[in-house]
């Protein structure tokens, strides 16, 4: 089952009056302020507290349960959206049995068959007369954080343009909180005019956005939930920094050159990353001398095993092991004079190993 929070009551943009003709429906009225109901009297009398109003008792259409509401006087709501995926939203119709179709656009999902509404009516199936095909019906649940009690406040509609509208905004901050973490929001009723086949409609439609000092702060990651209570705590986080990469083991790779020159080469790669000092007085450098050293000797540098080595790969008369073919100097090599012992003059420009 879906883990979710208690549903306390519903938030709503309107109402209906009783008819003149009591044998006629009730007529729908579009109000400028939100309205909260409630099963509950508590939650409804602290509403009319925070938000301004009169409790009454209200018994919705096609039900005979009664309830409490609060026409409030605020056009205006700042909520929490939790954690999770708190929107849903489908195509739907109603009838005195209850749901009768809900539907994706593509499937019907009581029957699992393919949408019916377009099989009926064909592609302009919205224009239908209302209770005749299914109206676009989008859910959010929200907590208000000065209300009593952990749970959520559901808000419903029926009109496309807040569908539009609440899914684009809900699936950013979705996609920047993993679903994680809370997001504080600000909905509002914002008043909108279209003008269709010549006829001017007015509608309003409840914003949701989330509610915080800047847009960055609502993209770069999961909230506390002390943030998403006070989003004027929310200070810019730092970058995150890359980890330097990891320095290569130059040691290693010299001690698996088959030649001097090889060693050698190691060392200008080591040089050239900055890993290594150009005077080759640093720890690495010697150690790479050093390994060198032993190339020249003929000694396994993986294992540090002498091999048996021919009368002609000692070195001649004046100690110079004749193992390299030398390249001309390049200016990330080793200056030509270096201090004594530091660096082996296999590893300089035209030198061998003394």
């Amino acid at each position: 089952m879906k883990a979710q929070a208690a549903e306390l009551g519903r938030i709503r943009t309107g109402y209906s009056r009783p008819h003149q003709d009591p044998k006629r429906r009730r007529i729908p009225v579009k109000s400028e302020t939100f309205l909260l109901s409630s099963h509950s009297r508590q939650y409804i009398e602290r509403a009319a507290e925070l938000y301004g109003g009169d409790v009454e008792e209200w018994t919705p259409q096609n039900t005979k349960i009664s309830q409490y509401r609060v026409i409030t006087r605020v056009r205006e709501l700042h909520a929490i959206l939790p954690a999770g995926d708190p929107l849903s939203q489908s195509n739907e119709l109603w009838s005195g049995g209850g749901c009768a179709r809900r539907c994706d656009g593509v499937t019907e999902d009581l029957t699992r068959r393919p949408c019916l509404c377009l099989a009926e009516h064909g592609e302009d199936w919205h224009e239908q007369p209302t209770g005749t095909v299914c109206k676009p019906t989008s859910r959010i649940n929200v907590m208000l954080a000065d209300m009593p009690d952990l749970g959520v406040w559901r808000y419903e509609t029926h009109s496309y343009y807040a569908a539009d509208a609440m899914a684009g905004g809900i699936d950013t901050v979705l996609q920047a909180t993993d679903g994680k973490s809370p997001m504080p929001l600000r909905m509002w009723i914002e008043q909108r005019t279209i003008v269709r086949r010549g006829k001017t409609k007015n509608f309003p439609v409840v914003m949701v956005v989330p509610s915080i000092p800047k847009l960055r702060h609502a993209l770069s990651g999961p909230l506390s939930m002390a943030a998403a209570l006070d989003p004027g705590t929310l200070v810019d986080r730092p970058a995150i920094e890359a980890a330097p990469a990891a320095m290569p083991d130059y040691a290693a790779e010299a001690r698996m050159c088959p030649t001097v020159e090889a060693a050698r080469e190691v060392w200008h790669r080591a040089n050239r990353a900055g890993h290594v000092a150009r005077d080759g007085s640093d720890e690495l450098s010697q150690e790479l001398r050093q390994i060198a050293d032993d190339i020249a000797k003929g000694v396994d540098t993986r294992t540090g095993e002498s091999g048996d080595q021919d009368d002609d790969a000692g070195p001649d008369d004046d100690g110079v092991y004749d193992v390299e073919v030398v390249d001309e100097q390049h200016d990330d090599e080793p200056p030509t004079v270096h201090p004594a012992g530091v660096w082996p003059e296999a590893a300089q420009p035209g030198g061998g190993v003394r």
